[in-house]
């Protein structure tokens, strides 16, 4: 079953003031890993989640837009975190490419295959104010990072893989090699960035975990030895 994924992150003797240094300096580590150098989005949300946003923007970082400057990671950080506010969680939302399966119909006397395409993905990294949901930086981290469903590591939802991957199967066991290897893929760029932020953002420890709490290097290694 799909499950949340997060990236905790603690600083140590964090300062309230200085959380808008730190999401600088997370949010670069996750544009040199993607390759996503601006923000896509702003929200920040008073008191706890189930408030709605005292402040948000939407980036438009295309052909449409005659200006991307605003976008641009130092300056979206400055405008949301203008006034900081204890009781207030700052959300940027960022993008990446992630290899991703779809179907598609090769013709119509062959059956439904499996087409891996790198899509974009919304990350979500979030600083909170140490009063903001009843101080649940504790729990969170000072900075937490939202990577959405685990699926594009794990992709529990295409165990059909394996029931087709045995040898005497050749198209089988070749679906098979493709999607361990995007999902290899894909985990080599969610540990790229945890390392980056460990190395480069001065923080005093980190975790990654699960909604449901399931350890997620074990879903991984399972996931990978299936698909083997």
């Amino acid at each position: 079953m799909a499950d949340q994924l997060y990236l905790s992150l603690w600083f140590p003797n964090f300062r309230f003031d200085s959380l808008p240094a730190a999401l600088v300096s997370v949010l670069r580590q996750f544009a040199l890993v993607s390759g996503e150098k601006r923000v896509a989005a702003v929200s920040v949300y008073p008191i706890s989640f189930t408030e709605s946003p005292v402040y948000q923007r939407i980036y438009v970082n295309d052909d449409r837009s005659q200006s991307t400057e605003d976008s641009i990671i130092e300056n979206a950080v400055a405008d949301a975190t203008e006034q900081l506010h204890d009781d207030m969680a700052y959300e940027f939302e960022m993008k990446w490419n992630l290899w991703r399966p779809e179907h598609a119909a090769v013709s119509e006397e062959v059956a439904l295959d499996t087409v891996w395409k790198p899509q974009p993905s919304t990350v979500r990294i979030i600083g909170f104010g140490p009063q903001f949901d009843q101080a649940s930086y504790e729990q969170n981290g000072h900075i937490r990072i939202d990577f959405g469903l685990d699926t594009p590591w794990i992709l529990d939802e295409l165990d059909e893989l394996d029931e087709n991957s045995d040898e005497e199967d050749e198209r089988g066991a070749e679906q098979a090699e493709e999607a361990r290897k995007h999902i290899q893929q894909n985990v080599e760029m969610l540990l790229a960035f945890t390392l980056s932020v460990e190395k480069n953002s001065g923080i005093s420890s980190r975790l990654l975990w699960t909604e449901s709490g399931e350890p997620l290097a074990e879903k991984l290694i399972a996931r990978l030895q299936r698909l083997n």
